[in-house]
C-alpha cells in the first residue's frame, strides 16, 4: 500500500462532506444523463469519486457499481485527497467546481505527492482554455457535462489503459541497491533509505531505466504528470534530495548528471 503525504494548505480547511442545494442547472444535468445500466468492463476496478453534489456522486456510485467496480465516494478534495495518499486506486473521478478547492489545485496537490493514478476530469466549463488547464495540471482525460455513463465508463477504462504498468517483478536490484515496489521500501547495502514518495517514484523510474540517460522533461510526465515545462528547478531539487540519501552516504556515486541531458543511474 503506498502512503503518500500531502500538505493541504491552511486555506483549505479539511471538513467532512458537504452537500450542495440543487438548482435548475443541475437537475437538468442530472436528467440529461443516461440511466445507469449493467455494463461489463473486464477487470474489478477501484475508483475514487471525488464530488461534492449528492445527487450527482450517487449516481456515479450506482452506474460504477452496476458496472462491476469498486467506487468509493468523497464530497470534498480535502478527504479525497487523504483518502488516495493511504490506499492505491485505479482511477479517480475528479469535479473541477468543488467547495473550498478547485478541483485543479487538488489534483496538482495529489501529483505533487508523486501519485500518478490516471484522473478523469469532469466539468460544466466548456471553454478551451479551463480544459487546458486541468490537463496541464495532470489530467489524462476530460468530460464535459452532461455526460453518458457509457462514455464515461470508457474514458476511465482507457485511461487505465495508458497508465504506465509495475513490470512483473515488485523488486528492482542495482548493484547494492533495493527497491521494493510492493513493500514501497529502499535500502542500499543493506542500510534503509527514507524517501518521500516523489523521491520513491524518481528512483523507481530510474532503477527501471538502468544505463539510460533519462531526460527532465520525461521525469516532469512520467513522475509528476506534467506535458510541458513548468520552467522550474522541480526536478533538479527532488534529484539532490534523493542524490543526497542514495548516494552521499556511500563511496560508490550511482546517480550522474549528464550535462544537457539528465539523469543516469548504474552501479
Amino acid at each position: 500500500m503506498m502512503i503518500a503525504l500531502i500538505s493541504i494548505p491552511a486555506t483549505y480547511p479539511v471538513s467532512g462532506p458537504k452537500e450542495k442545494r440543487g438548482t435548475g442547472g443541475k437537475r437538468r444535468f442530472l436528467l440529461a444523463i443516461s440511466q445507469p445500466r449493467r455494463l461489463q468492463y473486464g477487470l474489478r476496478m477501484n475508483v475514487l469519486i471525488i464530488e461534492d453534489d449528492a445527487e450527482t456522486g450517487q449516481y456515479l456510485l450506482r452506474g460504477l457499481r452496476e458496472a462491476g467496480w469498486d467506487p468509493v465516494l468523497h464530497g470534498t478534495p480535502q478527504a479525497g485527497i487523504l483518502e488516495v495518499s493511504s490506499r492505491t486506486f485505479d482511477a479517480i473521478i475528479l469535479d473541477r467546481m468543488l467547495p473550498g478547492m478547485d478541483g485543479v489545485d487538488a489534483l496538482r496537490l495529489i501529483r505533487g505527492a508523486g501519485i500518478m493514478t490516471p484522473v478523469l476530469m469532469l466539468t460544466a466549463r466548456t471553454s478551451i482554455e479551463d480544459r487546458v488547464e486541468g490537463l496541464e495540471a495532470g489530467a489524462d482525460d476530460y468530460l464535459l457535462k452532461p455526460f453518458a455513463l457509457s462514455e464515461l465508463l470508457a474514458r476511465i477504462k482507457i485511461i487505465s489503459r495508458r497508465a504506465p504498468r509495475v513490470a512483473e517483478t515488485t523488486e528492482l536490484t542495482i548493484g547494492d541497491l533495493c527497491l521494493d515496489r510492493m513493500k514501497r521500501v529502499v535500502d542500499r547495502a543493506g542500510q534503509p533509505l527514507d524517501l518521500s514518495p516523489v523521491e520513491f517514484r524518481l528512483l523507481e523510474y530510474l532503477m527501471a531505466h538502468p544505463g539510460e540517460v533519462v531526460t527532465r522533461m520525461i521525469l516532469l510526465e512520467k513522475v509528476w504528470g506534467y506535458r510541458f515545462d513548468p520552467k522550474t528547478s522541480l526536478v533538479q531539487t527532488h534529484m539532490s534530495r534523493l542524490r543526497g540519501k542514495v548516494d552521499k552516504p556511500f563511496e560508490v556515486e550511482m546517480i550522474r548528471t549528464v550535462r544537457g541531458s539528465g539523469y543516469i543511474l548504474d552501479a
